[in-house]
């Protein structure tokens, strides 16, 4: 033990889900309760959470059916990706002081057995950015391009939700390979201007504009596209399939459109051209390519060094304020990766 129990704070506080979503979560599915913190375990360490994250697949966790994960127990602490101090240790190779990435979000201190805490490293990147360009969404964005969607240099390649944390980074790093065209859309016109001013894509545009989706793909990309990044759907991804290419692929991530609904989205219109256009759709989960991470790791953590790669990050203050930067995310509310900060 590194610390006595007396130097240990006496609760935490912690999100728990009470009931589940029916369509859009309102704030009143979830309490915020006081739990007393105990000396870790042996095995385990003590973490006081500096960090944690919010994201879009956090929602389908809310839902009472079988996935892909299980779905968030009622009346227990929700889970998520953590970045914070170790404050006391109970397991060989971790000391007070450590800074470790873990799952156990959505509180303020946690208790994590050793084998799922990774230390990080605090001089070499801001530790939310092990949360966001390198952590999940950035490994997402990186195996999603490159290894699911077999992007080859001079692809043109369409990116919905190119604002998020994801899709901001399957852009650059599009352009960073040799694509021909990157085009990405977004909720806003500050977003859009974001996407081709600061991040160096080709085209953008605003999908809540009153021009249809598909309407402003085949004016962004008149050449069509090989490449599309899904992160919305709906009619995201109908309008990509009336541009693909032949032998275009689709890398599907997630249909963030669809989330909320408490009817089921019907498909594409279009699945027919599918058949004569030879398309490869894909869904991902970024589990599958953990192989990738030195690699993912190394490459782009050069690029954020350099400058060539850039990231935004909305911040949200304080544990109280979790809920409402979930909700917040799912209402489209930020730039780049979603971060709540107990720092």
């Amino acid at each position: 033990m590194s610390v006595t129990p007396e130097q240990l704070p006496s609760v935490s506080r912690e999100w728990h889900l009470v009931r589940r979503p029916n369509g859009w979560p309102v704030p009143e599915d979830f309490a915020l309760r006081e739990v007393p913190v105990t000396a870790p375990a042996e095995g385990r360490v003590l973490v006081r959470n500096l960090h944690f994250s919010v994201d879009p697949y956090m929602r389908g966790r809310m839902n009472d059916v079988k996935s892909y994960v299980p779905p968030f127990q009622l009346d227990h602490p929700m889970e998520g990706g953590a970045v914070g101090e170790v404050v006391a240790s109970n397991a060989e190779g971790f000391a007070v002081g450590d800074h470790v990435l873990h799952f156990a979000g959505w509180r303020e201190y946690a208790s994590v057995p050793a084998q799922y805490a990774t230390k990080v490293d605090a001089d070499a990147a801001p530790l939310s950015a092990y949360l966001g360009v390198l952590g999940m969404p950035g490994l997402t964005a990186y195996a999603g391009l490159l290894e699911v969607a077999s992007f080859k240099e001079g692809d043109a390649v369409f990116v919905s939700g190119a604002a998020g944390a994801v899709g901001s980074q399957v852009g650059q790093i599009a352009k960073l390979k040799g694509a021909s065209r990157v085009i990405g859309s977004a909720g806003s016109d500050e977003k859009v201007k974001l996407l081709v001013e600061e991040y160096g894509f080709d085209a953008a545009f605003n999908y809540k504009d009153d021009k249809p989706v598909a309407e402003q793909l085949k004016e962004a990309a008149p050449d069509g596209i090989d490449v599309y990044f899904d992160n919305v759907g709906g009619e995201h991804l109908e309008a990509a399939i009336g541009r693909l290419n032949v032998h275009g692929r689709v890398t599907i991530c997630g249909m963030i459109a669809s989330y909320n609904e408490k009817e089921p989205t019907p498909a594409p219109r279009n699945l027919a051209l599918v058949i004569g256009k030879r398309l490869r759709l894909q869904g991902m989960l970024v589990q599958d390519h953990s192989a990738l991470q030195p690699e993912f790791v190394r490459e782009v953590g050069a690029w954020i060094r350099s400058g060539e790669l850039k990231y935004s990050e909305t911040v949200v203050e304080g544990v109280e304020n979790g809920v409402e930067a979930f909700l917040g995310m799912l209402r489209g509310e930020n730039t780049g990766k979603m971060i709540v900060s107990l720092a």
